[in-house]
């Protein structure tokens, strides 16, 4: 099996080669869930855009994506459908002004909306959506004054305790809720036969306290009422426009641009200001044409696919002298950031070192993509001084972001007040904080260990796995964040802990090991429903998808010193989710995470890099 195994693996290298772009990068799509497909055609009618090719053929690949009932979905095994999807593509639909609601097509959308609850059932995001067009009152929206802003983040709670990510929606959320602006033009769909009845959740004991406090501090703000909301409003401006990078776009996401947009028009901006063409312009770039039709990003995901990819060929054999190899680095090292960011706030004596997720990220930089970026130049660093210099300050600054607690967050250290998991936005407790997580956690310890050279007994990598060790599951899994869903994070933590020294003997790692076997497939592979992150529970696929299966082989594989039966058995099934064109849902089915029941992620990718990953691992330990 060993020589089938070493021709995938060469042919997978000879076609990553021959994708590569002339800067070295590697460019593959970013498929996110519908909601920036149907929230493009909603900005481009609204804003009276002439892009009437792009919003037909938008239209076409919505309609194709609605299912034979009428709903709308975000991973394929979704029952019946997703609510705040249907809404979504169903306003857009009717806003391209390409269909009536007499359609056939639209008429089974509404009725699926009203078997479901309405709009008032929708995700928080999609209300704030609908309410800028007219479509759903302010009144149950966020009852967060914009005073907030001005908290001093000496106060027990301020916005600067909120992640960055959430922070970045919240500012034009609060802009565009305070103003209660709307804009409908004779365009705009009226949809509000769909809000069925008022929703009047009884707020939690700990949302109270939350919106309590916040109260409370705004109460202790010095100034007059009308002053104070004047300045409030005139820091969420500024804070916006600060964060704009080169590309026009805000914090280079589209879900914050697109909101950020009409922030700006309820400030008073014109859609012909240069700000909001810029931003249009950025969002147009991030449109990727796939085989059915053009998709938008929500963010690019070039420099994360690079790093990625140019680690997986290094593992696989390439040497740094490749051209393949020294082309992708350089790339990567143009890609570190100097500028400082919020991430600052907090470590103020570390110098900037990190990557972001995409080209046009300078200032919101994250461990993930820094750990990746370091490997890929890991090897490179010991040979010229300028590419040391970069990994030296990509290390510190990885040192650097450790929480309190042991473990690692994505954006920004110690953002983890459990309160503000209630604030009132759907996905909070996912979004609104940067807590440790396994998979973070995990990647970072395997990075520090097989590049590094830090052991078990540093002190940070001791404290990274006594994070780890509190934070397993019973059944011997952890929970992921940014990926699907247990199986990516008991990989990072199974390869994260055994980088970092711990034996394949270690309790932790035994129950791992039970855990992985136990759920895999009769086929061979793995495969992990998007449900697992909604229910908290494992659920399993009725396949096996290229991405998981090599997550749970990698990680057996760092636990086994010789391949056992059930490694012989998965990577059999890995090879035929390579070779085989026919096996077409293992390819597409979202194995990347975002916000749970909303929000999700087929990279492209993947296919390439996780199987040529396990594959090299697989024959560089059993040679």
């Amino acid at each position: 099996m060993k020589r089938e195994i070493e021709e995938t693996a060469n042919k997978m290298v000879e076609e990553l080669r021959g994708r590569q772009n002339p800067d070295g990068s590697w460019s593959f799509c970013f498929e996110n869930s519908l909601m920036t497909d149907a929230y493009m055609i909603i900005l481009i009618r609204s804003l009276f855009l002439k892009e009437d090719e792009l919003v037909y053929q938008l239209v076409k690949r919505l309609l194709n994506m609605q299912t034979a009932e009428g709903a709308w979905k975000v991973f394929e095994d979704e029952e019946e459908g997703n609510l705040s999807a249907t809404i979504e593509a169903y306003f857009a639909l009717r806003f391209s002004g390409l269909l009536d609601e007499k359609d056939t097509r639209m008429k089974k959308a509404e009725q699926f909306i009203k078997d479901n609850g309405g709009l008032e059932e929708a995700h928080t995001l999609t209300k704030l959506m609908l309410a800028i067009h007219g479509q759903y009152e302010w009144r149950y929206l966020m009852p967060i004054p914009i005073e907030v802003l001005l908290i001093p983040g000496t106060f027990p709670i301020s916005f600067w305790d909120f992640s960055s990510y959430a922070r970045g929606h919240i500012i034009p959320f609060l802009l565009v809720r305070d103003g209660r602006y709307h804009m409908k033009t004779p365009r705009t769909p009226n949809i509000t036969h769909l809000f069925l009845h008022a929703r009047r959740e009884q707020d939690s004991e700990s949302r109270i306290f939350l919106l309590e406090k916040l109260k409370e501090g705004v109460k202790g703000l010095a100034g007059l009422p009308d002053a104070l909301r004047s300045q409030a409003r005139q820091f969420a401006h500024d804070y916006m426009l600060k964060r704009i990078e080169a590309d026009g776009t805000y914090l280079s996401y589209f879900s914050t641009t697109f909101f950020m947009i009409y922030a700006l028009k309820s400030f008073g901006y014109r859609e012909d200001s240069s700000v909001i063409r810029n931003a249009l312009n950025g969002l147009k770039a991030m449109i990727w044409q796939t085989d059915n039709g053009p998709h938008v990003q929500n963010s690019p995901s070039l420099v994360w696919d690079t790093a990625l990819i140019c680690d997986a060929l290094q593992e696989s054999g390439l040497s740094i002298d490749d051209e393949t190899i020294t082309r992708s680095i350089g790339y990567l090292i143009k890609q570190q950031h100097y500028k400082f960011g919020d991430w600052a706030i907090d470590i103020p004596t570390v110098s900037p070192g990190g990557w972001g997720f995409s080209e046009s990220n300078s200032i919101h930089p994250d461990v993930d993509d820094t750990t990746a970026s370091l490997r890929a130049i890991t090897y490179s660093a010991s040979e010229q001084p300028h590419i040391r210099q970069a990994w030296e300050r990509g290390v510190e600054w990885v040192l650097g972001m450790q929480n309190r607690d042991g473990g690692w967050p994505a954006f920004e250290k110690n953002k983890t007040k459990g309160i503000l998991a209630s604030f009132p936005l759907d996905g909070a407790e996912a979004a609104a904080i940067d807590p440790s997580t396994a998979d973070l956690t995990g990647r970072t310890l395997e990075f520090l260990g097989s590049r590094a050279g830090l052991t078990k007994d540093h002190p940070k990598m001791r404290r990274g796995i006594g994070w780890l060790r509190l934070s397993q599951d019973e059944n011997g899994s952890w929970a992921g964040r940014w990926g699907i869903h247990y199986i990516y994070g008991t990989w990072a933590a199974v390869t994260g802990m055994r980088a970092a020294g711990v034996p394949s003997a270690d309790k932790s790692i035994e129950r791992a090991r039970k855990w992985l076997e136990d759920i895999q497939r009769s086929d061979g592979g793995w495969g992990e429903s998007c449900y697992s992150d909604q229910k908290n529970k494992y659920i399993p696929l009725s396949f096996s998808t290229a991405s998981q299966t090599a997550w749970a082989l990698d990680a057996l594989i760092s636990i086994s010193d010789r391949p056992t039966h059930a490694i012989e058995k998965g990577m059999r099934r890995l090879m035929d989710l390579i070779n085989d064109e026919q096996l077409a849902p293992a390819d597409s089915y979202p194995t990347g995470a975002g916000l749970k029941g909303k929000f999700y992620i087929h990279y492209h990718s993947y296919k390439w890099i996780w199987p040529l990953l396990t594959f090299s691992h697989y024959l560089n330990k059993y040679k």
